[in-house]
């Protein structure tokens, strides 16, 4: 079974096209209200998207390679651990991956019912049809979901089906509409009442507004009108502009939409504006689905390490814990006992908060749990300076480590809990930390290796492999080195990178502060370089010489 998943989304061949069509938003108005549609379950009332009980869902979840990674069965449990409503599942439908049948498909449904979240199942096999000779039909994905009838009847309280991922590339971005029409009344006429969602073509980023121009239609062809466009953000949509213009579209024409993808890491092709992607679907009530928890061929979008929930990505901690999260903006469903926006009440102040493990960089902070009416969703860790707090943390555990601290430097830390429906409670007590004086590392007693694993144009992919070669274990480090050729890195993973012209200093993630002797940590990272791309000449760790590796 292959593994391979592109993870760099495809732009139009020609990018100044993409810029004139998407500006062509702002004329759209030709679009007529959405009508409202009775349903049970999750259905379409008035361009949105509500449970059975007619209360808004608005998804904040995570895409999971299951069809990919089926041994990795813990997923969808530490995905409800970090506040997420909703997981999006890759599955395949035997055209080109290996098929997941009947028993896999219930176990999976079992698994999101079990954990809580509301369960987007995708084909994933249908992946830039008419550009990739690969990819399969929509219509060999519908008549997939008709195999799963047996399954997938009495779950649409639970279950939306995603006929097919990215189902067109960008040869002949109009031929979707009609196959696309044509598999959403063949699962009507088959009797599913579920809520239906398709992609965009494009390879699901629509930069030529075919989904966009034919959304009207393509709604009015389903009987039930239970159907939620899908637009998929990455490298197409690099300024705030194009991002609002497109959500807002769909808005005030009245037809229900959620961002089924998106990135933030640059790629070769663009930076993607995720910072307002994020806010302005919280501003308008729309859903959104990160890609992806890990597993992808290019690191980049991983939001875990490894599936390690304890090694969150740069990614990850702004998907999770940034502004416009999971942790701040998801609720779980109401059929889930969520709380419904009539929940007003604050959970009860959590204990004060001991720290422990604390090293020159960083420190880990428990506390004693938070009860609520309905359910405690996380906690949020601030920094009190006098009269002045700094968030510095989120966890839906009861506690956290603390890193980016400088060495010999005294803090006080305190804990907010919140619950689903946004209501948070009193600050706990403070707990004041003082940090290590600096670094363990002896000199003489690293080494550093550097590689470029990956170079397009104006940008590249780095990697560092810090070697602890002495007897004695090091207890958090800072890394330092020099660019020559004005590289800038842009984003990094297994540490905190500061940088000053060409001077980098790098601090650890809480799972890069301990290097055990003779072994290593590796770092990652992307960055921008203009020709001229060297390896830094020398590196220090806590300020003393490494050998080069």
């Amino acid at each position: 079974m292959s593994t391979a998943r592109h993870t760099v989304k495809r732009p139009a061949t020609v990018i100044l096209t993409v810029l004139a069509t998407l500006l062509g938003f702002l004329a759209l108005g030709g679009l007529a209200p959405a009508r409202a549609a009775a349903g049970t379950g999750l259905h379409i009332s008035d361009g949105r998207l509500v449970e059975g009980n007619g209360n808004d869902f608005v998804m904040r979840g995570v895409n999971h390679a299951h069809t990919w990674y089926p041994g990795e069965t813990q997923s969808l449990a530490d995905i409800k651990a970090t506040g997420a409503n909703t997981v999006r599942v890759v599955l395949s439908d035997g055209y080109r991956w290996s098929r997941n049948g009947p028993d896999d498909v219930a176990a999976v449904i079992a698994d999101c019912k079990a954990n809580r979240l509301i369960c987007v199942l995708e084909v994933h096999d249908t992946t830039g049809y008419g550009e990739d000779s690969a990819a399969g039909t929509l219509d060999h994905a519908a008549d997939y979901w008709i195999s799963l009838k047996d399954v997938l009847a009495g779950q649409e309280d639970y279950v939306v089906i995603n006929i097919g991922n990215e189902p067109w590339g960008n040869t002949d971005p109009a031929g979707w509409t009609a196959p696309t029409t044509a598999a959403i009344k063949k699962l009507r006429a088959a009797g599913f009442a579920h809520t239906i969602m398709v992609d965009a073509p494009n390879w699901g980023q629509d930069w030529q507004n075919v989904m966009r121009d034919n959304a009207q239609a393509v709604y009015d062809a389903d009987p039930t009108g239970n159907l939620l466009f899908s637009i998929h953000m990455y490298s197409v949509y690099n300024t705030a502009q194009k991002v609002t213009d497109y959500l807002n579209a769909f808005v005030d024409a009245g037809l229900p939409l959620v961002i089924g993808e998106f990135g933030g890491p640059a790629d070769q092709y663009g930076d993607p504006d995720e910072d307002t992607m994020m806010s302005e679907a919280q501003r308008l009530g729309l859903g959104w689905i990160a890609w992806s928890w890990s597993g992808n061929t290019d690191p980049i979008l991983d939001l875990t390490i490894g599936f390690d929930p304890a090694r969150l990505s740069s990614w990850g901690e702004r998907v999770f814990h940034g502004a416009d999260g999971i942790a701040q903006t998801s609720h779980e469903a109401t059929v889930y006992g969520g709380a419904s926006e009539g929940d007003t009440e604050a959970p009860t102040a959590p204990g004060t908060p001991a720290a422990s493990a604390v090293t020159d960089t960083s420190a880990t902070l428990t506390w004693a749990a938070s009860s609520d009416n309905v359910a405690v969703a996380g906690y949020d860790v601030v920094r009190v300076n006098g009269g002045t707090e700094t968030k510095v943390a989120s966890s839906t555990t009861t506690s956290v480590t603390v890193t980016g601290l400088s060495a010999g430097t005294a803090y006080s830390f305190a804990v907010y809990a919140r619950d689903a429906a946004g209501n948070r409670s009193a600050r706990s007590a403070a707990v004041g930390v003082t940090t290590d004086e600096g670094s363990t590392t002896p000199a003489g007693s690293c080494s550093v290796g550097y590689k470029v694993v990956g170079q397009w144009q104006g940008g590249f992919q780095g990697e560092i492999t810090i070697r602890n070669t002495g007897t004695a274990a090091i207890d958090g480090w800072t890394l330092g080195f020099a660019f020559a050729n004005g590289q800038t890195i842009t984003n990094m993973w297994g540490g905190t990178p500061r940088q000053t012209d060409g001077a980098v200093s790098v601090t650890p993630a809480s799972y890069t502060s301990t290097i055990a002797p003779s072994s290593t940590v590796t770092v990652g990272f992307t960055g921008n370089q203009s020709g001229t791309n060297a390896a830094p000449a020398a590196f220090t760790l806590g300020g003393a010489a490494c050998a080069a590796a």
